[in-house]
């Protein structure tokens, strides 16, 4: 389970936005808290759910997905990797953290994730040059991983 963050954060957050923890909710971010560092589809959630005989509906799952990503939650991050699906993962709870970046396997849709942030310098150029505050940054590298290089 990711530090500082547990079924009762989520209570908290949906109790604040003014919603409820239902039991589809719940299993839903059991799901994340149980494959940290995982990014999963909403497809992937829904047959993880469903082998361990939950009785949840795929569009039940998305709607779920789309709340947890919202800003009054911020619980999920969504990604789009170039597969014409988005995939999911929770957030770093950390205060002005960056989020880490990604390696993506064009063979296996492998994703590797790295959280080395060598761009610091870089954002604090482009921020002063365009008078743009930039609050965060995601890196994408495409490539082929060790098992199938």
């Amino acid at each position: 389970m990711q530090a500082g963050f547990s079924v009762d954060e989520l209570k908290k957050r949906l109790q604040n936005s003014k919603y409820k923890l239902t039991h589809q909710r719940q299993d839903v971010l059991e799901v994340f808290l149980d494959r940290s560092g995982e990014h999963l589809s909403a497809e992937e959630v829904h047959r993880i759910l469903r082998d361990k005989d939950y009785d949840i509906g795929l569009a039940t799952v998305y709607r779920t997905l789309e709340l947890m990503c919202s800003p009054e939650m911020g619980i999920l991050q969504k990604m789009e990797f170039g597969e014409k699906k988005a995939r999911y993962e929770l957030k770093k709870f950390e205060p002005n953290a960056h989020q880490h970046h990604h390696l993506i396997c064009k063979k296996c849709d492998k994703v590797i994730e790295f959280s080395e942030d060598m761009l610091e310098e870089l954002e604090e150029k482009i921020a002063k040059e365009c008078n743009f505050k930039i609050i965060d940054h995601q890196v994408i590298f495409y490539g082929y991983c060790q098992e199938c290089q």
